[in-house]
């Protein structure tokens, strides 16, 4: 099938109905993937919340989700009550959300597409859905229209929560009391889960960790898993030689995986057809910094940045900070608005002083620009599988700093699997930091990193190549699911 002659039988083209979950990770992952779609020739409507409906206008302008005639945005309502504008909406009322409230919109959103539909925007004829917003896998079964799930989360990420369940039969989980987290039973080896060996209950992702049996996320992690089992496909943003063990086991209890990523290497080879001025980002981005990047020696620069959702108390800003002034070594920085918990970034004088000739610190960037950015030497993550996905394809080692979620399981894989990076205490210190970013820079462990994370990027550009597995893998999933 050429780039684009998606056809369903009759002269309209398919129509594509695509649903992130309403964080940016998310967006940005499912949002390249419906470009991709679009690019091969399905009408597109994505889905956000009012709420990110709203952001994206702010920061990107007026007319940025105007869309094209061939890919439309359009919105539902969350329920939530008001919040910061400008910072990520807590997790556990978005996820009740999610379970309790955005169906009916979603239905009669639904409904009003076909009701509506023309020349112009043909009739819903498939839904591509986050994982994580299981009432669009409903809803496309009530309109009797293909689905598919998309994971934003590695495999094996998705493989430990598939375990939640078992986890509580077993009565590993919910935690006996508070004592669990911190007397070594974090440290329990869970030995049965297919396809991930040496893996220890604090390698799962986070939303374990509760004492409280009626845990919101705990609880809407198991209704999602419960959920996915019925899944006619499972679409996950990896590629087969970086998660091979646990896909074979995945294969075997989900009905059929597509492994796709990474996507932004598949978009570097469509034309532009103005799909490049709808951008991901709810926050403003800076693309001074590039120009910063410019005057650097390659490979001289450390990239750091915590993603949308991680907030750090004032101690920690500061310990990275002075580590990194420390170090010696120039760094671009991205501090959020929203970075320090419940009040504004306040970084040290002395911290200016020393470091103000060789930082650049700035509020958001355009994240791929940077990591693929010559001047890169290495990048200092909260190691969400964003841009975890993003580093190796950029040929990027990193310094890990999980903070919650699927981050843990993806640090674990990073530093003990893959051999691109290295973790850094949850209790930062300055010392670590110097030293780790040292090592990172001018180490034997970090030279060793950087070729190990060049052989990844090599795998990456050859899984999306011509006859590679993602490239197959989306192609069969065109042809075998959604049209």
């Amino acid at each position: 099938m050429g780039s684009n002659t998606a056809g369903t039988g009759h002269d309209r083209p398919p129509h594509a109905v695509v649903v992130p979950a309403p964080l940016q990770g998310h967006i940005k992952t499912i949002l390249k993937f419906a470009k991709l779609l679009n690019s091969k020739g399905f009408h597109i409507t994505f889905v956000n919340t009012e709420f990110n409906h709203k952001r994206f206008i702010r920061t990107r302008g007026p007319n940025s989700l105007d869309g094209l005639p061939s890919f439309q945005f359009h919105t539902i309502p969350d329920d939530l009550p008001p919040s910061d504008p400008d910072a990520t909406q807590d997790l556990p009322p978005l996820a009740t959300s999610v379970l309790n409230f955005m169906s009916q919109p979603f239905q009669e959103l639904l409904a009003k597409l076909n009701n509506t539909a023309s020349s112009k925007v043909p009739p819903v004829s498939c839904i591509v859905t986050d994982a994580f917003m299981p009432f669009a896998a409903t809803a496309a079964e009530d309109l009797g229209v293909p689905y598919a799930l998309f994971s934003t989360i590695s495999a094996s990420s998705f493989m430990g929560m598939k375990q939640f369940p078992t986890l509580r039969e077993k009565g590993y989980i919910p935690f006996k009391d508070e004592s669990c987290f911190t007397n070594g039973y974090m440290d329990t080896v869970i030995d049965w889960i297919p396809g991930m060996k040496d893996i220890l209950l604090k390698d799962l992702p986070t939303f374990l960790r509760t004492t409280d049996p009626n845990d919101t996320m705990l609880n809407f992690i198991i209704t999602v898993v419960e959920n996915s089992r019925r899944a006619p496909a499972l679409i996950i943003h990896t590629l087969d030689a970086l998660e091979k063990d646990v896909l074979e086991s995945l294969s075997s209890v989900c009905s059929r995986v597509y492994t796709i990523g990474p996507l932004e290497l598949h978009l570097n080879q469509v034309q532009d057809d103005g799909l490049k001025s709808i951008g991901y980002n709810l926050w403003k981005e800076d693309g001074g910094c590039l120009q910063w990047l410019d005057s650097h020696e390659p490979n001289s620069v450390v990239y750091v940045n915590f993603g949308s959702i991680v907030v750090m108390t004032p101690q920690q800003l500061i310990e990275f900070a002075m580590g990194l002034a420390n170090s010696k070594h120039p760094f671009l920085w991205i501090i959020r608005p929203d970075l320090v918990n419940g009040e504004s970034a306040i970084l040290p004088p002395e911290f200016a002083v020393e470091t103000q000739e060789r930082s650049y610190i700035t509020g958001w960037c355009p994240q791929e620009e940077v990591l693929n950015h010559p001047s890169i030497g290495g990048f200092l993550t909260h190691s969400g599988w964003g841009s975890t996905v993003e580093s190796l394809a950029a040929g990027v080692p990193m310094i890990c700093w999980p903070f919650f979620a699927d981050q843990q399981t993806n640090c674990k894989y990073i530093c003990n699997e893959w051999g691109v990076g290295m973790e850094i205490d949850n209790n930062v210190k300055r010392d670590e930091v110097e030293k780790l970013v040292r090592e990172l820079m001018e180490g034997e462990k970090g030279k060793k990193m950087k070729e190990k994370a060049m052989e990844w990027k090599k795998l990456a550009e050859e899984a999306t190549g011509p006859n590679g597995s993602s490239s197959i893998n989306l192609e069969s999933l065109i042809n075998e699911v959604l049209l």
